[in-house]
């Protein structure tokens, strides 16, 4: 995630703190001082708050290595001002693969809060409950509150929070994961719409908890709704085959007059027919903005987004493209180029299926790849 700072590897995962959570500190630590005139108070509630994003931390861990546990690997886990993000390489596909993964992170919240009731008892540190607040009373007996606190929120099922992962788990096992998700989807928004009225008149953290939850489940919605559309196709089935390549030794000026007629913007270059990278469009201008109109299009084509054979599945070809960012990648069969495949023209096929089986209109339509029709082949 970008202006994240990273904080090291736990149990071989990278850990990173995103520049708004330092913000949150700076800003609770001017709270604390404000409402006790006291820096060593003040201090003590930075200390408080870096505490709770421990156990925030611990929380996210149990999801990584319940996920770790089905051969899920967790690319990474990034603390925010919200609360913690683990990336896994992908989700559980069956529902009590979910369900479990789901739990696992309030289930160490629970852990966390046994062991505090534990040595509170031992130790007889247990506040009478008035004299808790946010910023007074035990500094353990808070954080197993609040550990209380994060457990009962996070299983609201306000999808895609742990809660919501869990309801679509469970309605998964009877539905199938495309319905359950569309419905997991729908009320996790309205406990988001929910979240921001709440928010609006008690604690403004809740609206942006909120906004967050709201397309959370509004975009994995769409993602599940793309996968389901996209099972058992190749990307043979997808891939545009009316395109434009261009040569090594042609030159921007080229690049730009091959934009301007017609709507493709990203450009597989060949050198000896053979795919050496790619121009994007968002190179390109800035190339004409620096004024290298006349420079080579390899001074600017891209090496990031690799080829993939016209036989790939096309469900991990558009998982491998949003991984490396990539939104165009050259098909390739037999050693050449035979296609393009882009997310913009996924999607329409999607909306175009979708709409014929609303409408009963009879088989799907996937893209029927012609590779004798091409408008420009460079060698």
């Amino acid at each position: 995630m970008k202006w994240s700072l990273k904080l090291g590897k736990l149990l071989g995962i990278d850990v990173y703190l995103h520049f708004t959570f330092l913000l949150l500190l700076v800003f609770l630590g001017f709270v604390y001082w404000r409402s006790t005139q006291n820096v060593e108070a003040a201090l003590r509630g930075v200390a408080f708050i870096v505490a709770l994003f421990g156990c925030v931390v611990l929380h996210e861990l149990g999801h990584a290595l319940m996920a770790r546990r089905y051969g899920i690997r967790t690319r990474d886990i990034t603390l925010l001002p919200i609360g913690g993000i683990a990336r896994l390489e992908r989700m559980p596909e069956k529902p009590m693969q979910e369900f479990w993964v789901a739990l696992a992170g309030p289930a160490v919240n629970v852990i966390i809060v046994a062991v505090l009731l534990v040595g509170l008892a031992a130790a007889d540190g247990f506040t009478p409950v008035k004299e808790i607040s946010v910023t007074g009373g035990s500094f353990w007996q808070r954080l197993m509150v609040l550990n209380l606190v994060l457990v009962a929120f996070n299983l609201l099922p306000a999808f895609p929070m742990d809660g919501g992962r869990v309801l679509r788990a469970l309605l998964a096992m009877r539905l199938g994961r495309r319905r359950a998700t569309a419905i997991a989807a729908n009320v996790g928004q309205g406990m988001a719409i929910l979240f921001g009225i709440v928010g609006f008149f008690y604690n403004p953290f809740l609206i942006f908890i909120g906004i967050f939850v709201y397309l959370g489940a509004q975009a994995e919605a769409s993602m599940v709704e793309m996968q389901s559309a996209l099972a058992g196709l190749r990307v043979r089935d997808a891939m545009m085959t009316r395109f434009r390549t261009l040569a090594a030794q042609d030159t921007l000026a080229k690049a730009v007059e091959e934009l301007l007629a017609g709507s493709q913007q990203d450009f597989p270059v060949l050198e000896n027919a053979q795919p050496i990278g790619i121009l994007r469009r968002n190179d390109l201008v800035k190339a004409l903005a620096e004024g290298r109109r006349d420079a080579a299009v390899t001074e600017s084509m891209s090496h990031d987004c690799e080829t993939v054979d016209e036989a790939t599945s096309l469900k991990s070809a558009v998982e491998s493209m949003r991984e490396r960012q990539c939104a165009t990648v050259p098909v390739v069969a037999g050693g050449r180029v035979v296609g393009l495949l882009t997310l913009e023209h996924i999607s329409e096929i999607i909306m175009v299926n979708a709409a014929m089986e609303h409408q009963g209109a009879g088989q799907p339509l996937t893209a029927k790849p012609d590779t004798n029709i091409y408008e420009r082949q460079s060698v």
